[in-house]
């Protein structure tokens, strides 16, 4: 089960053997026990939550994380409602069009990539117009690795009354975030994140009460998420439609291993670790980090273009990648930039490994120059 390539990049990410190995199996999507490993699964993404299952229940969609964040607000923002988007990368654009396809009501707050989301400016908004009933941002907007004040724009929504929906599509599972406690509506993650599993759903953790008034709303019957969560409660575990099972053992082996390594906070300090020693190795070798660290994310980084090197980023790409090691070209479209990601099967050893190879590469196209 030896991996070819390191992947340091946002997700996909590179995963044990263990995982890998937990999808050899086939499964029946009916099957008791099967139904019984995804109802273990809902009950434990709530503990990575810091969520009750008095008040919580987790839902799962079929298909990447995007599906996940569409189904929540195709289902959960009801006609006469009306959606407040907070903006700032491309991940938040992205729900915006969303909002566009399903012709949900919104209104949009743009900062600059560069710029946290301000919980002030948002209390004004939220303050000057009453018709804003929900509010969307991401966490950890992975166009440039930046980390938005979760906890002080939760308190601005909370105490002026609206729903909160969070992507915590690279947060959940490596950044700790105490669902209950910041009384969070819906947040939402993909298996293939933080988590260390492999793509094939989104989960939501949904506060019940919300959930209960969402029957009837979605505009999808795929993407329903009232009616995904009222199966699987009826029927123990049973999805809807046919479910990822590999994905979910693979899953089940993610979660068994993100306890072993001591919970949420243990990986967050891998990821954190491994996040400064790519700073220090990339600066090192000329290199230089978009966003001041104050702002940084520990899960990943992104660089501009050198300016001491002939540099393309395809050369760049194919010299790594011919040493076993997958980056990510950049997302921000006005900027020459790139993305190492630190999430995954990933530790200081392999962070190290990439810093030699960009120093030897530094050190080659300076010789050619």
């Amino acid at each position: 089960m030896s991996n070819p390539y390191l992947l340091l990049t946002p997700g996909p990410l590179s995963t044990t053997a263990t995982v890998k190995e937990a999808m050899q199996k086939d499964w029946c999507t009916w099957d008791h026990e099967y139904k019984a490993i995804v109802e273990q699964i809902r009950q434990q993404l709530l503990e990575v939550g810091c969520a009750s299952k008095e008040r919580y229940t987790t839902v799962f969609m079929q298909g990447s994380g995007t599906f996940g964040v569409e189904a929540t607000l195709g289902s959960v923002i009801p006609s006469d409602g009306k959606l407040l988007i907070l903006i700032n990368g491309a991940y938040g654009k992205r729900m915006e069009e969303i909002a566009k396809v399903l012709r949900i009501p919104y209104l949009s707050m743009a900062f600059e990539a560069n710029v946290r989301i301000d919980p002030y400016a948002v209390e004004k908004m939220l303050i000057d117009d009453t018709s804003i009933t929900h509010v969307a941002m991401v966490h950890c907007e992975t166009t440039t690795g930046i980390l938005n004040p979760l906890e002080a724009v939760m308190e601005v929504i909370k105490r002026n009354h609206r729903v909160a929906i969070i992507d915590a599509m690279s947060s959940f599972g490596g950044i700790p975030i105490a669902v209950e406690e910041l009384q969070i509506d819906f947040i939402i993650s993909s298996a293939n994140k933080c988590i260390q599993g492999v793509p094939g759903f989104s989960f939501i953790l949904c506060k019940r009460d919300e959930l209960m008034k969402c029957k009837g709303v979605a505009r999808s019957l795929s993407l329903d998420l009232y009616d995904q969560w009222e199966t699987m409660e009826q029927d123990s575990g049973k999805w809807r439609f046919t479910s990822p099972t590999h994905v979910v053992h693979a899953f089940k082996q993610a979660l068994k291993e993100l306890a072993e390594e001591g919970g949420v906070e243990a990986r967050h300090e891998r990821y954190r670790t491994n996040q400064q020693i790519v700073v220090e190795g990339m600066t090192q070798a000329g290199f230089k980090a978009y966003l001041p660290r104050e702002l940084q994310s520990p899960l990943i980084t992104t660089f501009s273009y050198p300016t001491h090197i002939s540099f393309t980023f395809e050369h760049f790409y194919t010299f790594l990648k011919s040493a076993g090691i997958v980056i990510y070209p950049g997302k921000l479209t006005d900027i020459e930039v790139f993305r190492i990601g630190n999430m995954g099967d990933v530790y200081p050893k392999d962070i190290e490994r990439l810093n030699e190879h960009i120093l030897r590469y530094v050190g080659e196209s300076q010789h050619e120059d």
